[in-house]
């Protein structure tokens, strides 16, 4: 005879979930807000936040010493447009080098997407969002130090005719660190998406911007000449083509910078010639980060 087959129900106590079930737009913000938590090690160890707390703090130097200058009776000693170029450079290399890789690499290597994809969240919302992110904390890094500088001038000007005349030099500089942190950010983030170790990652963006930042001050300095200043040359403005950063720099002269750059004034002509090459920079970086996980997601 066949055994009596029976079977018991057990009662565990779990009870299914009956509150409200958010959509896609709830997913990207809370992906988006987190990953700008990652950018500067917010949640994680010591370790996870001495690049970005670090490059933050160098950026904020010029502020700080020119705040001690104007306590001891001196003028604004930085330019808000150009800030310190330098400075800029260099801080911008290491925290997109280290941070872009950070938001987009583990993912990557530890194969966790298709947890990402199995929400209601397309392929594309997941590197946009991060994208968003990566350039609210690099607006973070290249603005907050603007509004010490301005802050620190402003208690050492008197009347408000010299506030409000600051107040109107700020503004072009906050709009050109914006302009900074979408261009470098779109080029970072798509570079570190190819790669899922962290290290080959954060070598290709800071190989990409070192170098071609070294090549074109290289190419303007033959161009100029040893010990002269950037005159307006075929050969200087090709330079500036080479590097984000020179792109960036001539893009502000043409729309009316009134501080001497690391390249010469490209004028009408090749000012629309940098500002279309930024553009077709960004629009491609940001093709292949969602081709990228384009492909990711449907693998």
């Amino acid at each position: 005879m066949a055994a009596d087959a029976t079977g018991v129900i057990h009662d565990l106590g779990y009870q299914p979930y009956t509150g409200p079930r958010f959509g896609r737009a709830a997913v990207v913000r809370t992906l988006t807000g987190y990953s700008l938590r990652s950018a500067f090690g917010l949640g994680r160890g010591a370790r996870a936040k001495i690049v970005p707390v670090g490059v933050f703090v160098l950026m904020c130097l010029p502020a700080v010493i020119n705040a001690f200058l104007v306590a001891r009776g001196g003028t604004r000693a930085f330019p808000y447009d150009t800030y310190s170029y330098l400075v800029r450079v260099v801080g911008m290399t290491i925290f997109l080098a280290a941070q872009a890789p950070e938001l987009v690499s583990r993912d990557l290597r530890h194969r966790v997407l298709p947890l990402y994809f199995a929400r209601p969240l397309r392929p594309a919302d997941y590197p946009l969002a991060k994208l968003v992110a990566l350039i609210t904390a690099g607006l973070i890094v290249l603005d907050v130090p603007l509004l010490l500088l301005y802050v620190s001038t402003i208690v050492g000007v008197h009347g408000p005719g010299a506030v409000w005349h600051e107040t109107v030099l700020l503004l072009p500089g906050l709009a050109y660190g914006l302009l900074w942190s979408v261009v470098l950010a779109t080029i970072a983030l798509a570079l570190a998406s190819f790669s899922g170790r962290r290290a080959i990652a954060a070598g290709a963006v800071a190989g990409f911007f070192f170098l071609t930042w070294v090549l074109s001050e290289v190419l303007g300095t033959v161009a100029t000449g040893p010990g002269h200043a950037v005159t307006s040359s075929t050969a200087a403005h090709v330079a500036g083509l080479v590097s984000p950063f020179t792109l960036l720099d001539g893009v502000r002269l043409a729309l009316g910078g009134t501080q001497p750059g690391q390249v010469p004034d490209p004028g009408a002509g090749w000012g629309s010639g940098y500002a279309l090459l930024l553009v077709v920079l960004v629009a491609a970086s940001v093709a292949a980060l969602v081709t990228r996980y384009r492909k990711v997601g449907a693998a």
